[in-house]
């Protein structure tokens, strides 16, 4: 999917990264013993058989810990405030997928490079792209790229500098699916179903734990919608620090007037032409605020917001969540955060989006 362009950029990734991921899964099958004889099973300090099972993001790992419970053992490959477009192989990930039963990848090319660690592996688990099977799906940055070139500003050189940038997205989709609520329910249906056929004897269990998170889910989804509901249209403006929250702002009727980096992936680096543009944007939408984000170097959004007189002291978690005991800890702990932020900066008040936990 996504097109010769987006294939030939995906194959170009493959190839440069398959030499450090077989040494490296060289040395980790050592360790692992090739992972023979190994049931995919851990046990827990109760005595308690655990399911052994992978998950890229730290978003994603959240959601599998939710609803596996005490049932799963998660090796989480990206840790908190990682950026997923910059991941480079370890021992440890490549061990843990040749002892997985299953593999939960967040889908829509943002993290394709956990293919070449189940192949370097040797394991047999599947791989579950939860992000592929999720109702809505928003354009990728090779469409966008088409639409500007079909009524843009004559800068061709603008679109050169964006053309081959090295990320791993399909250019079809926008990967960020989770910044929609709506999303993860159907994730979370697509990790429990993963997960009891993986476990059958922890079914009960696992069904138990995530209906409880689904009802939490849901009542987010809800409480967003009714805080951003208060915020007037014509203040519903947004502008991050890259092409992040097109599903945020498709749930709950937002703008999304532009990004420092106009690119779904942090890789991508804006010519001189872009910034300008974006910074007269602004000044004519009279937007109040730019979101840095937290797995993102804030540099060139805290300049643009300089250069344009908006504030850029709130910053979004998007990609990736917080360190433990952050704002942006959880999932849930996540969209409360933005929600919150998103509003306080739109509107330039104090008031934001109080949330239940």
């Amino acid at each position: 999917a996504g097109g010769p362009v987006a294939t030939r950029r995906a194959r170009a990734v493959r190839l440069r990264r398959a030499a450090p991921f077989a040494a490296v899964a060289g040395v980790a099958l050592v360790l692992a013993g090739c992972g023979g004889g190994d049931d995919g099973t851990t046990t827990s300090a109760s005595g308690v058989p655990r399911v052994r099972v992978v998950a890229t993001t730290s978003q994603l790992g959240d959601l599998v810990r939710e609803v596996g419970g005490d049932a799963v053992d998660v090796h989480q490959v990206l840790r908190p405030s990682t950026d997923p477009h910059e991941y480079e192989p370890r021992p440890a990930d490549v061990t843990a997928t040749a002892g997985a039963k299953v593999v939960f990848a967040s889908g829509l090319g943002l993290d394709e490079w956990i293919e070449d660690v189940a192949e370097q592996s040797g394991g047999d688990a599947p791989v579950v792209e939860v992000g592929d099977e999720v109702p809505t799906k928003l354009a990728g940055d090779e469409e966008d790229h088409d639409h500007a070139d079909a009524d843009d500003h004559g800068d061709a050189d603008d679109h050169a500098a964006d053309d081959d940038h090295g990320h791993d997205h399909d250019g079809e989709h926008d990967p960020h699916w989770w910044h929609d609520p709506t999303n993860v329910e159907h994730a979370v249906g697509t990790i429990r179903d993963a997960l009891v056929r993986a476990d059958p004897d922890a079914a009960a269990a696992v069904r138990r734990s995530a209906a409880a998170y689904l009802a939490k889910v849901r009542a987010l989804d809800a409480g967003i919608a009714r805080c951003i509901a208060r915020v007037p249209q014509a203040e519903r403006k947004l502008v991050t620090s890259h092409d992040a929250f097109g599903y945020f702002a498709h749930r709950y009727g937002i703008e999304v007037v532009g990004a420092a980096i106009p690119s779904q992936t942090t890789q991508a680096q804006p010519s001189a032409g872009q910034v300008a543009r974006l910074a007269a944007l602004i000044r004519r939408e009279r937007v109040r605020a730019i979101f840095p984000e937290s797995s993102v170097n804030p540099g060139l959004a805290r300049a643009i917001a300089k250069e344009t007189g908006a504030s850029s002291d709130l910053t979004l978690y998007g990609d990736a969540l917080g360190e433990p005991g952050s704002d942006g800890a959880t999932y849930l702990d996540m969209e409360r955060h933005n929600a919150d932020a998103v509003v306080r900066g739109l509107t330039g008040t104090a008031e934001g989006c109080r949330l239940p936990r």
